[in-house]
């Protein structure tokens, strides 16, 4: 993964880490006031599939904007739910409302509110909110990234001494990777044998709980917010031909090169 973050100040990076920081509390704070409560989802595909919606996916981007555009006037925003703000900034928020929103219909606790800053196009500073679990993960410099779990702050670091032969990977195909391509990398079949929950499990990477994500089909407000705390942790990002991960579609990360590579070599038959 390229490094961007470099290009911010130790002030900047400080002042936009306290921003997210803040906004983590308050949208923790407004789920709990504001939407939790029974709601129907709506289908987005219209009969092609299944991509749902919830009146709680709206509002949250609603607040999320409200909360921006009040601080930073000027600065653009691109959000899944209402689209891209233009303005002359190098500034933009990338914003995923609810990631995860198939869990979030389900009662599981793992979506969350993504919200990433970019600096000329490039995240440099991400917050991943999960206000049912009542913590939050946010990088606050280039090097450094924390989780803050009920008050209490920990500094984030990737498991980078695993070995190979050891790994934990976490997987999921969403539908997207057909069972021919599957049938070609039957060793990456065998070594996801963890549960892959939307962006917990990149969280879980982070704290040196797993080693090894890899998805399909990811928009960049998916991961946007995620690039800076990976990086900021220690680990390594890209898509599944080894291209930089800011622009989507199917990733991996992992907690060191040596992984890394070999993962890119196993899932090159399904590219």
């Amino acid at each position: 993964m390229k490094s961007y973050m470099d290009q911010l100040s130790k002030k900047e990076f400080i002042y936009y880490a306290n921003f997210l920081n803040g906004l983590a509390k308050d949208m923790t704070r407004f789920y709990n006031l504001k939407l939790k409560k029974p709601f129907k989802p709506i289908n987005k595909s219209r009969g092609k599939g299944y991509d749902p919606v919830t009146k709680a996916d709206r509002a949250f981007e609603r607040f999320i904007r409200s909360k921006i555009h009040k601080k930073f006037p000027k600065h653009e925003i691109i959000g899944e739910e209402f689209g891209y703000k233009k303005t002359k900034s190098d500034f933009t928020w990338v914003i995923d409302p609810i990631d995860g929103t198939r869990s979030f219909i389900i009662g599981n606790p793992t979506w969350s509110n993504l919200i990433a800053l970019n600096f000329k196009g490039n995240p440099v500073v991400g917050l991943a909110n999960f206000p049912k679990l009542n913590k939050y993960y946010l990088n606050i410099s280039k090097k450094n990234a924390y989780v803050i779990e009920n008050g209490k702050k920990k500094k984030l670091s990737v498991n980078k001494k695993v070995t190979f032969k050891n790994i934990k990977v976490a997987g999921a195909f969403h539908g997207w990777l057909s069972l021919k391509k599957q049938s070609k990398i039957p060793k990456v079949l065998k070594l996801m044998q963890f549960p892959c929950f939307d962006a917990l499990s990149y969280a879980h990477f982070c704290e040196g709980k797993i080693d090894v994500v890899l998805q399909c089909q990811n928009k960049i407000w998916d991961v946007h917010a995620l690039i800076p705390i990976i990086s900021a942790a220690g680990g390594i990002a890209t898509n599944w031909k080894n291209g930089d991960a800011k622009y989507g579609g199917s990733i991996l990360i992992s907690s060191n090169k040596n992984i890394h590579k070999k993962m890119l070599k196993l899932l090159k038959p399904a590219l």
